[in-house]
């Protein structure tokens, strides 16, 4: 055995010096990972053992194979936005709602498909969360990734429309799998044998009091859960759903706007009006929850002009203002009553080039406060009966010099800043019933973003007239204690100051903060501590 370990020492050592200076992309890595295991007879060579090596030489010995480690990081965006994000699916329960573009396939949550890539990957893991997240974990590590801080993403459709039981049980287990990733990484089989199943007959209290053992554990934790976004329904959105969400951890919600307009969304079965969508939303707002709207141009009854007019209106009324826009334009899948209207003639999508042309003028006037997180649904070609099968619009988009100022348009990278050339940006919103506040650290053509914080403001939210809802700072993931690139270099603690600083000139005596659980040691370092009663999941700190 240990012959066999000291082979595959010298195997990963060999490539580094032979081939590690001349390595540019994926190819010639391939090429060379060929040729080593051809010559120590290996069956293969994991990118996260070439990553080890070189993270153990001297620093400048390490900068020698700079080109090398970005090469290794397999999909190295996935981490760039200085999160790992950790998509887990929750398995098939009936949905609350009838919406005509939705496909139902058996044994796939409603409005899913089985060929999707994350719900192929729930599939294989029988929708187990915690054989999930680990699995997802041991992927990104073995592409060469660190993600020693994780926002989980649960999806599946109505969150708010599941079992309280099975919740609780879900969260509880994704929390597990971080805290025992460290334990049981090298050994994966091991994994079907820990997470015991669903039951119904399971106590929601010895649930309630295993998943706080788990969160507090998860605060110290070699691999946090700084975020945990649900998705769900506007209509499903009350004061005593929101602080189950905060009891299980959520800091960012997920909801299916759609449309804004009344005849479109009765059109579509949709099951809720406007209404439901503003009230939502304030809700959501006023828990400090970090607010992310999914879109849906091109459906039955809208039409191109009618998609850019819903657009401008998110942004100029304060009833809606999400931080987050997911476009999913409409198409035509089989199992939907859509697609029986489009066999009828009764629906027709958009061409490509309207399509294209709409999303443009959108990004056009995206305000520099909100992130569009994504253009296109991760629907497979093949299942696609009709409308858009383009699935690089954004890349497109990007060839052709289209313009935006959206986060994720301007987010710093590698690029590590210099403080002298940082200006603290502001901008004011009106948002729900009080106002939101953008701080930003942006470089000083506005053209980089590397931090930034939201702010809300409003005397009566039930939690704290004032809210951190988001503070976040770009560039590659840096590990928890790890050298500082753009993070670890002091932007959260001016952004948080100059938040401070706000909410007392606004005469706000207390201030809170919706913080992720792996977090919670952060904001502790600058006086933030633990609530009362409707606020005993946030951090609050006295202000001066």
């Amino acid at each position: 055995m240990m012959e066999e370990s000291k082979r595959k020492l010298n195997s990963l050592r060999q490539l580094i010096d032979k081939y590690g200076q001349t390595i540019k992309d994926g190819d010639q890595l391939s090429a060379a990972k060929r040729a080593i295991c051809k010559e120590y007879a290996l069956d293969f060579i994991l990118n996260s053992e070439l990553l080890a090596i070189i993270k153990k030489m001297p620093k400048k010995e390490m900068a020698n194979f700079s080109k090398l480690s970005s090469v290794l990081k397999k999909r190295a965006v996935r981490t760039m936005s200085g999160i790992a994000p950790v998509a887990v699916l929750t398995k098939p329960y009936p949905c609350p709602g009838n919406c005509a573009y939705c496909p139902n396939e058996k044994d796939v949550p409603t409005s899913y498909l089985s060929n999707e890539p994350a719900v192929m990957r729930a599939i294989m893991c029988a929708y187990d969360p915690y054989r999930q997240v680990i699995t997802r974990l041991g992927s990104l590590e073995n592409n060469g990734h660190e993600p020693n801080k994780i926002e989980l993403i649960v999806i599946g459709g109505t969150w708010s429309y599941l079992p309280e039981k099975y919740q609780y049980w879900y969260i509880l287990n994704c929390f597990k799998a971080a805290n025992d990733f460290s334990k049981i990484k090298k050994n994966l089989i091991v994994v079907k044998k820990l997470n015991a199943p669903y039951k119904k007959s399971l106590s929601l209290v010895a649930l309630k009091k295993s998943l706080a053992a788990e969160q507090k554990k998860n605060e110290g934790a070699k691999y946090r859960l700084i975020g945990v976004t649900l998705e769900t329904r506007p209509d499903y959105l009350n004061e005593e759903e929101l602080l189950r969400m905060r009891d299980l951890g959520c800091t960012r919600v997920e909801i299916g706007v759609q449309a804004v307009d009344d005849e479109i969304l009765k059109k579509n079965k949709r099951g809720h009006l406007v209404d439901a969508i503003t009230r939502g939303t304030a809700l959501l707002r006023d828990f400090g929850f970090k607010i992310t709207y999914h879109i849906m141009p091109a459906l039955p009854g809208s039409t191109p002009k009618r998609d850019f007019e819903m657009f401008q209106e998110l942004f100029n009324d304060s009833r809606f203002q999400p931080d987050q826009i997911k476009f999913y334009p409409t198409v035509v899948t089989e199992g939907s009553l859509l697609y029986r209207w489009w066999k009828k003639g009764l629906y027709q999508p958009y061409s490509d080039q309207e399509l294209k042309d709409l999303i443009i003028a959108c990004k056009k006037i995206v305000p520099k406060y909100v992130r569009i997180i994504r253009l296109i649904r991760d629907i497979p070609g093949e299942s696609i009966i009709a409308g858009n099968k383009i699935t690089n619009l954004r890349q497109i988009m990007k060839q052709e010099g289209v313009a935006c100022h959206c986060i994720r348009c301007r987010e710093a990278h590698q690029e590590i800043p210099d403080q002298k050339k940082i200006k603290i940006n502001l901008e004011k919103y009106p948002a729900g019933q009080g106002v939101d506040y953008f701080i930003s650290a942006d470089s000083l053509d506005g053209n980089t973003l590397f931090g930034f914080c939201r702010l809300s403001i409003n005397p009566r939210s039930p939690i704290s007239s004032a809210i951190i809802r988001e503070l976040h700072v770009y560039g590659e993931l840096v590990p928890i204690g790890g050298e500082s690139k753009i993070q670890h270099t002091g932007l959260g603690k001016i952004l948080l100051k100059e938040a401070e600083n706000i909410a007392t000139q606004n005469k706000v005596k207390n201030i809170s903060v919706i913080s992720g659980i792996g977090a919670r040691n952060y904001y502790r370092k600058f006086g933030y501590r633990p609530g009362k009663g409707k606020a005993s999941t946030y951090l609050n700190k006295k202000l001066a």
